[in-house]
Order: C-alpha cells, then sequence, then structure tokens
C-alpha cells in the first residue's frame, strides 16, 4: 500500500502575521513628577480607607471621630460656661490624644507599605520612570499628611469654638499657630518611625504590633524612669530621660519654645538650651528614618 507523504513547504508559507489590537501611545509623557503626585494623592486617601472597601474606612474614620469628639465637648462646656479660656492648651491637645494617634500610626503605617512588599510589587513601581526616592517622599508625605490631618483637626475644632466663645483673638490664634507648629512636627516624627518600622515586614500584623510596641514601650519606659527621677530629688536627669521617646520628645519641644505646659513630673519642662538638643533629636530621628527608608528600597527594588 502506498504511503502519503507530506509535500515540503517553504518556511514563507507558514508565515502569518496576526493583528490583535496593539496601538502605540501618543499622547503626553506625563514623567516623574506626575508619578510621584499620584502615588502620593493615592497613599493619601488609603490613608483614610478612600477609594478602598467599607471595611478599610471603619478603623481610621473611627479615630478621626474620636480624636474631633473631645475637642468638640471642651467647646461646648466652654461656650456654655463662658469660660475665660479653653479647658486644654493647644499645644497640650495630641499629648493628652497621644494613645489614639499611636493607634492610627500604627495601623497605617502597614497599610502604607506592607501590602506592596508582601504582593512583591515595589519592583514594578520602579520599573516605570520613578525612582527609590521618589516612592519614599511620596509614603513618607502622605502618611506626615494623613496624620497632620488627624491631629490639625480637633485643633480646628478648639479654635473655631474659642472665637464663637469670644474669647481673646490674639491669644487663641497665637495658641493655634503653636499647636499647629507642634502636630506638624510630630506628624513628620511619627510617620518616619512608623513607616521605618513597617518597611522591616511584609505582614501586616507584625507591623502594627511592632508600631505599638515601640511607641507604648518607650513612652512608658521614659514616663518611668521620669517619675523615679522626681522622687529621688535627681530632677536634672529627668529632661535627658525625655530625648528617649517620640512623645516625651515633642513633649519637651513645646515646652521649651511653644510656651506648652509640659507634662514631665513635677511640670519641669526642658531649659532653652536642653530645648536646642531636643530639635536637634527630633530633626535628626526624621532624616535617619528617610535615609533608612531609602536604603531599604534601594534593595527591595532590585
Amino acid at each position: 500500500m502506498a504511503v502519503e507523504q507530506p509535500v515540503p513547504t517553504a518556511p514563507g508559507d507558514q508565515t502569518r502575521i496576526h493583528n490583535i489590537g496593539y496601538r502605540t501611545y501618543d499622547g503626553p509623557r506625563l514623567g516623574r513628577a506626575y508619578a510621584r503626585r499620584s502615588l502620593y494623592s493615592q497613599s493619601l486617601r488609603g490613608s483614610y480607607g478612600l477609594g478602598r472597601s467599607v471595611k478599610s474606612k471603619v478603623l481610621p474614620m473611627l479615630l478621626f471621630v474620636v480624636m474631633c469628639v473631645p475637642a468638640a465637648i471642651m467647646v461646648a462646656v466652654a461656650v456654655a460656661t463662658k469660660a475665660n479660656d479653653l479647658p486644654v492648651d493647644y499645644t497640650r491637645y495630641a499629648i493628652i490624644m497621644q494613645a489614639v494617634i499611636s493607634l492610627y500610626i500604627a495601623s497605617q503605617a502597614p497599610q502604607s507599605v506592607s501590602r506592596d512588599l508582601r504582593f512583591k510589587t515595589v519592583p514594578l513601581y520602579f520599573s516605570r520612570p520613578i525612582e527609590t526616592a521618589d516612592y519614599v517622599r511620596a509614603k513618607y508625605a502622605a502618611l506626615a499628611s494623613a496624620l497632620f490631618i488627624l491631629t490639625a483637626a480637633p485643633l480646628l475644632v478648639l479654635y473655631v469654638g474659642a472665637l464663637l466663645a469670644k474669647l481673646d483673638f490674639a491669644d487663641q490664634t497665637k495658641g493655634f499657630a503653636q499647636g499647629l507648629v507642634s502636630v506638624a512636627l510630630l506628624s513628620l516624627l511619627f510617620a518616619g518611625i512608623g513607616l521605618v518600622i513597617a518597611s522591616v515586614t511584609p505582614r501586616r500584623g507584625f507591623g502594627i504590633a511592632a508600631v505599638i510596641a515601640v511607641l507604648t514601650i518607650s513612652y512608658g519606659a521614659v514616663s518611668t524612669l521620669q517619675a523615679i527621677a522626681d522622687a529621688q530629688g535627681t530632677s536634672g536627669s529627668i529632661a535627658w530621660i525625655g530625648l528617649f521617646s517620640p512623645v516625651t520628645l515633642i513633649d519637651g519641644v513645646q515646652s521649651a519654645f511653644l510656651g506648652a505646659e509640659s507634662a514631665f513630673p513635677g511640670g519641669v519642662g526642658p531649659t532653652n538650651g536642653e530645648g536646642v538638643v531636643y530639635v536637634v533629636v527630633a530633626l535628626g530621628l526624621i532624616a535617619a528614618s528617610y535615609g533608612l527608608l531609602i536604603r531599604r528600597y534601594k534593595k527591595v527594588g532590585l
């Protein structure tokens, strides 16, 4: 029986060209600045759950309300009793509410960076015009802005309420401005510390626990040591002990330069000379946080 042999064909006869609809992009190239702004905007919105699921909005919005409600109550009391001043100074409010601030930064710092690490999307960012410094600046600025909104909003409530209560305009404006300076420094410091800790692990739960532990344990340890120093009569060491916690660091800066009443034992804050050291340490921690983030993401993006 004869076997049919395949007829050889030229290579060109098997070639096919398929048009699958790819088109070139002829629009404007917006570049790094646009990418950086987009990343900042997306990260800032994400810090309050905007553009995400309802579940993601619950905690940040709840903490925002918790921050503002005491201020609203204080304003209502001041208006009703026709008080001559607010119950709490503007510079003291964030220190009193530091537990809420710590919880917010612990929940949102891992949300900002841990997911990118977990799903390994950081190298995808760097495959575009965006660079390591752009990514870090956008994330840092977004979290610091979100924290500033959280801490400045109740101060605005206090300020508006004070004006409605017809308190002295000059004094209230000065106090409000001092409070804004204080919470701006606090936002930069806490955002840097939170992002550095959160960037170490891709596990969001571990990041939350680590941030809470660092902020809470450091504050508890410093407060205990300061109380012991005050009880033993070595009050000169109280200011120096305050350098080892972010909360007491902010307290020392504002009591030294912003006219705030110190929360240190005995109500005695650092002198102006010691306050300079506080400012240098605070700015140094902010710069160190930024530098550590740059180094961390250079390694991740490889």
